[in-house]
């Protein structure tokens, strides 16, 4: 677990600074609108989506089910074709590998590709620690950097900033990380590129080992893929000595043909583009071309254990296209620093929980950070029911009972906070369980309806202080199909 959000509070506590800041809520409604219309547009010009969404889901399931045999095939093809292959069962583990890897270059310094993987399990921090230096490369994620700052989506890191605030970040802290940004610097996005463009260079030229993530891996191959918009990675992939790439386990694809189906699809959900402007393969290592050690990490980091529940495995099916944050009312109003993750939204709702398990108090809140209105199911081109997990993460929260952590099978116990809640599902499934309670209980309130109160006492006081209550119908639903049906389907 990446330490910098341990503690954190329970979100609605986390969302409510970002509530009451105007400009962030401006940035955030801008972005999210903008790209999710032109994501629409450029969805409608395919006319088998819904059938490359499909394949793309039974791609993933079926990967998932055989993914042991996918990684062991996976580390054959790396190994054959010259890398390196390296097991890290935690983040700890991860870190503690790719700080060896780098000291035993005798570098100081890195250069690195986006990559959540690596902002999942902390790696910048831990490298700090042991004097090493890692540099950002990606545009959004240099800005996160040099503000001091953090992630808040998973496409667009930096989307809580607007162009007056980076071009301050850009004067004020670009010099303490190599070259100063122009004097004069506007806040034109030409200006902003080309300031970033100059103080990146100098790092692609200089830097002898490189650090990246994975958007696929190909197991029949041993091929790993990285896509991306402004050939910063391209450099960082193959200008130095040395490249280490750090992935999730669930990264891994059976063969080169169902790339096919994820570049179609990632970059239509994710930049609204039909193809990504660079999308970089490589395998292994070539004399004369490219790094010359190639070493891969392949993270569990909780993977596993999520594997292990029939319904929670379907976000590891994520291709992180993000497309689930822009649709999301939640998020467009609480912004991604609420969710305490580097995966922010519906995805990392359902994703952090299961990777950090729900003992603190924002895993535990995490699957309550949704209205479960389904857009982010409608939008995802993997097809993961998000509202589904979530009903799944919230029976956990309140009743506990069994789980897979670390490897082991064990029982957890109900979160605490929830036994309202606890009671009032128990009273409705022994409720729903008995016909004559129910239709008894329909009938009182029918009658009682003019002293329906406005707001709920209590713990529904919280519920009802943002929602109207609904109104009591004057006669229940049986009582009706009985006084005019007679309780019997019409004949035709």
């Amino acid at each position: 677990m990446n330490e910098t959000f341990v503690g954190m509070p329970a979100f609605p506590d986390a969302a409510r600074e970002a509530l009451d800041d105007g400009t962030l809520r401006g940035n955030l409604r801008h972005a999210t609108h903008t790209i999710r219309a032109k994501r629409a547009a450029a969805v409608a010009e395919v006319s088998d989506w819904a059938e490359l969404r499909e394949a793309g889901s039974r791609i993933k399931e079926h990967t998932l089910r055989r993914l042991d045999r996918y990684l062991e095939q996976l580390e054959e093809s790396v190994t054959a074709a010259g890398g390196t292959v390296h097991w890290a069962a935690d983040a700890a583990e991860a870190n503690r590998i790719v700080t060896r890897l780098v000291k035993e270059t005798g570098e100081s310094e890195v250069v690195k590709v986006k990559s959540m993987a690596t902002q999942e399990i902390g790696l910048n921090e831990a490298l700090e620690a042991a004097g090493i230096r890692a540099y950002e490369t990606d545009l959004a994620e240099l800005i996160v950097q040099l503000g001091e700052d953090r992630p808040s989506h998973i496409l667009v890191p930096a989307i809580h900033r607007n162009r007056a605030e980076i071009r301050d970040i850009f004067l004020t802290a670009m010099a303490g990380w190599g070259r100063p940004a122009p004097e004069g610097l506007s806040d034109s996005p030409a200006e902003l590129a080309e300031a970033a463009r100059l103080h990146l260079r100098e790092k692609f030229l200089r830097a002898k080992v490189g650090i990246s993530g994975a958007n696929f891996m190909v197991a029949e191959t041993g091929t790993m893929v990285v896509v991306e918009s402004e050939g910063n990675g391209r450099m960082c992939l193959t200008l130095p000595e040395t490249l280490i790439s750090v992935a999730g386990i669930e990264k891994v694809v059976p063969t080169w043909r169902d790339l096919e189906v994820f570049l179609q699809t990632l970059p239509r959900s994710s930049t609204a583009e039909r193809m990504n402007p660079y999308t970089s393969m490589w395998t292994g290592t070539t004399d004369g071309d490219g790094p010359r050690a190639f070493h891969l990490v392949l993270l569990d980091n909780g993977r596993t254990d999520t594997l292990a529940d029939e319904v929670g495995r379907q976000a590891l099916r994520c291709i992180r296209c993000s497309a689930c944050l822009n649709v999301c009312p939640v998020y467009e109003r609480a912004g991604g620093h609420a969710y305490g993750s580097v995966y922010p939204g519906p995805i990392g709702a359902i994703l952090s929980p299961q990777l950090r398990g729900t003992a603190s108090e924002i895993d535990a809140s995490l699957p309550y950070a949704s209205s479960l209105c389904g857009a982010c199911y409608e939008v995802c081109p993997v097809a993961i029911d998000i509202p589904e997990v979530l009903v799944r993460l919230r029976e956990r929260v309140v009743e506990g009972g069994p789980a897979v952590r670390e490897g082991n099978r064990v029982v957890l116990r109900p979160a605490r906070g929830h036994a309202a809640e606890r009671a009032a599902m128990r009273a409705a499934r022994w409720t729903f369980t008995h016909p004559n309670a129910l239709r008894t209980g329909q009938r009182l309130a029918s009658r009682a309806r003019r002293l329906r109160p406005r707001t709920l006492p209590g713990p529904g006081a919280a519920w009802t202080r943002t929602r109207d209550l609904p109104e009591v119908p004057a006669e229940p639903f049986r009582d009706w199909w009985e006084r005019t049906r007679g309780g019997k389907e019409e004949t035709k």
